[in-house]
């Protein structure tokens, strides 16, 4: 994974007003990230946090009230980048009276590709979510997963660079979900690079690399996932077997006993405990947010 940032986020803030355009809701303040290439990039919440509203700034169907957005080296606004981006919304709004093919042969059309290049994506695609056997159904009679999984293909058709995901794996089943997880997992082998957003918590943390929590609109916490679920208070030991002596000795008699010390490290949280964390101290200090030069996962008093 190189370090070229594909989305870059300054300072970035959105306010929705009314009719009379009387300041209504503060969705975004101040927001400050970037995403590199190459990486899968989890944008964490509760609802209401920004995350929809982030995505939507990222694809230019909003426009910022302050602050600047560049995607894939262009202005978020200029949709032309567009192209170049897959997008599976929370809801996929499909033609419910197209099968898989027709759809996936739609909207290859939408993007002026060949019809023996449309032909070739599609195949592609249909074998890559699973729905040989059901290609030639109606949309309108497949499951909540089987929906997901060609509005994922939908999201591919133009072989995108970048690609945005909102909820990828709500409403799927167990089975659905893990083949969702490894889909995106092999889109970051193939060199894309994926930012998605999710309530699923062990969800973005088998698949993200690097991952930002936002409360009210603001950044509380961004970093590399590993970092932050790792607990720095407390140290662990891998050893072979010991016996029951010499663990009560353990610091001292390592090498009397002939023990091989196999892994020195710091034990980890889970990344619903970290979230919920976030949420409560966000909640309680409502003033802090993530600034850059910051530890991961620490404000500036040190406190996770």
């Amino acid at each position: 994974m190189t370090a070229e940032s594909v989305i870059q986020v300054r300072n970035l803030s959105k306010v929705y007003r009314d009719f009379w355009g009387r300041k209504k809701v503060q969705a975004l303040n101040s927001l400050s990230l970037d995403v590199r290439k190459g990486e899968v990039f989890g944008l964490l919440g509760p609802n209401g946090s920004g995350k929809t509203t982030t995505l939507k700034l990222l694809l230019g169907l909003l426009f910022p009230t302050e602050g600047e957005v560049t995607v894939l080296g262009e202005p978020a606004h200029d949709v032309g980048k567009n192209e170049r981006i897959g997008y599976l919304p929370e809801e996929s709004y499909l033609y419910r009276f197209l099968n898989a093919d027709e759809t996936l042969d739609f909207y290859g059309k939408l993007f002026d590709m060949p019809a023996a290049q449309r032909k070739e994506r599609r195949d592609a695609l249909i074998k890559q979510v699973g729905l040989e056997n059901a290609r030639r159904r109606q949309l309108k009679e497949y499951s909540k997963g089987m929906t997901r999984r060609i509005g994922l293909a939908q999201a591919l058709i133009n072989n995108p660079e970048l690609v945005l995901l909102d909820e990828p794996t709500s409403g799927l089943d167990p089975l659905g979900t893990r083949d969702m997880k490894d889909m995106i997992l092999k889109l970051r082998e193939e060199g894309k690079t994926v930012v998605m957003c999710s309530h699923l918590l062990a969800d973005v943390q088998d698949v993200c690399d690097r991952i930002a929590i936002l409360y009210a609109g603001e950044l509380k916490v961004i970093g590399n996932v590993s970092e932050l679920l790792q607990s720095n208070e407390e140290t662990q030991l891998l050893t072979s077997t010991l016996k029951d002596d010499a663990v009560k000795e353990i610091e001292e008699v390592l090498k009397k006993h002939g023990a091989q010390l196999k892994n020195v490290s710091h034990p980890t949280t889970t990344l619903e405990e970290l979230f919920l964390k976030t949420v409560k101290e966000s909640r309680e200090r409502p003033g802090r947010r993530f600034a850059p030069g910051e530890a991961p996962g620490q404000d500036k008093s040190g406190a996770v």
